[in-house]
């Protein structure tokens, strides 16, 4: 068994040595945010998210996560590639960052389970759970309680070297290992970057999120048919949104990972067309997507989106892929299908209205 001393520096580089970028360890105490979690609940703000509500006492409790646990170990991988992907930014749809390379939870979560089998050599009779989103746990909390980072404005966890484009996984263990110390101050000053770029003005203040009006909620979680209200609102993402991350200032000056362990994945680069996406049959398009994080939304989800990005975009191409989408299987796409082709004939009749009184008025 390894002394308490070395405990703590022997955990820590098996991590490093394992692939993370950061980790701090946090103490078996309650997650600080959790009555503001539980506001946030009563509001409404998580929207469709019903498992949220379901397992909040338990996100308040580690023991419901894992009896006994004494230690909390934090991990951040970092998915910044430096590229700024300025042709995403002019594609017909975008996808958030973290989600073009293989699905994190399934790396990440192994990762984890090794390096259990290291705390476990070293402290034998330690019981361990990795959790990376799969289990009730307030993560960015914890990552706050182990040093890492703060959390910001825009709801992150921001790291001063790795910025937010990290991913948090978390080792809940019964072994008994010194804590770092919180990290102390919150590094995001009088700057609203990020309040200020959402388009659907999701952040309702300074650390307050409503879910409901959020892109990644819109395109990612939320099941069948966009209210009317909803469906103009994704702004060219076809998955997710990394708008408040790209503006924030700490991203700029963000480290790329040590190691590349989730490579991107360029065969999903073709799904940047919202036209490729709803071309391609539903079996090859959940091939691409399988193990993937875009493999949450599902076939029916992606070929929502791209119906409803198609409504800003009129060509033959787009045309056909949507008239063709009028017979998919799914009535969520078919509907899709149709209001965007509504708002053509919608947008052409405004566009005749115009151009007969521009002429009535040459005319006089």
């Amino acid at each position: 068994m390894a002394e308490p001393a070395d405990l703590k520096q022997q955990l820590k580089e098996a991590a490093l040595q394992l692939g993370f970028d950061a980790v701090g360890i946090a103490p078996a105490v309650p997650p600080p945010h959790y009555d503001f979690f539980r506001r946030w609940l009563q509001h409404g703000y998580h929207g469709q998210m019903q498992y949220m509500a379901r397992w909040a006492d338990a996100r308040g409790q580690l023991d419901r996560v894992l009896p006994g646990t004494r230690s909390v170990v934090v991990v951040l991988k970092s998915y910044n590639d430096q590229q700024r992907d300025e042709s995403d930014a002019w594609a017909d749809a975008r996808i958030s960052r973290y989600a073009r390379r293989p699905d994190y939870h399934r790396v990440l979560k192994g990762l984890l389970r090794r390096l259990g089998d290291e705390l476990r050599r070293l402290v034998p009779e330690a019981q361990c759970r990795a959790v990376v989103d799969t289990a009730p746990l307030l993560e960015r909390d914890y990552g706050w309680l182990a040093g890492l980072g703060w959390i910001g404005k825009n709801t992150m966890l921001i790291h001063r070297k790795l910025g937010s484009w990290v991913f948090i996984g978390a080792l809940l263990t019964t072994a008994d290992i010194e804590p770092d110390d919180p990290f102390p101050t919150d590094h995001c000053g009088t700057c609203t970057r990020c309040l200020d770029v959402c388009p659907t003005d999701a952040l309702l203040e300074p650390y307050v999120l409503d879910a409901r009006r959020c892109i990644s909620y819109l395109t990612i979680e939320l099941r069948g048919a966009l209210a009317p209200e909803d469906r103009d609102r994704l702004h060219g993402w076809l998955f997710g949104c990394d708008l408040c991350q790209e503006v924030c200032p700490w991203n700029r000056r963000a480290l790329s990972p040590r190691v590349d362990l989730l490579p991107r994945d360029a065969r999903l680069d073709r799904l940047t067309d919202p036209v490729a996406v709803l071309e391609l049959d539903d079996e090859s398009l959940d091939q691409l997507i399988r193990e993937t994080p875009l493999e949450r939304a599902g076939v029916e989800g992606l070929k929502r989106n791209a119906a409803l990005l198609l409504a800003q975009r009129r060509d033959g191409r787009a045309e056909r892929a949507l008239k063709r989408a009028l017979a998919h299987r799914s009535e969520v796409v078919r509907d899709a299908a149709r209001w965007a082709l509504e708002r053509w004939a919608e947008k052409q009749k405004a566009r005749d209205g115009t151009e007969e009184l521009m002429a009535g008025e040459r005319c006089h």
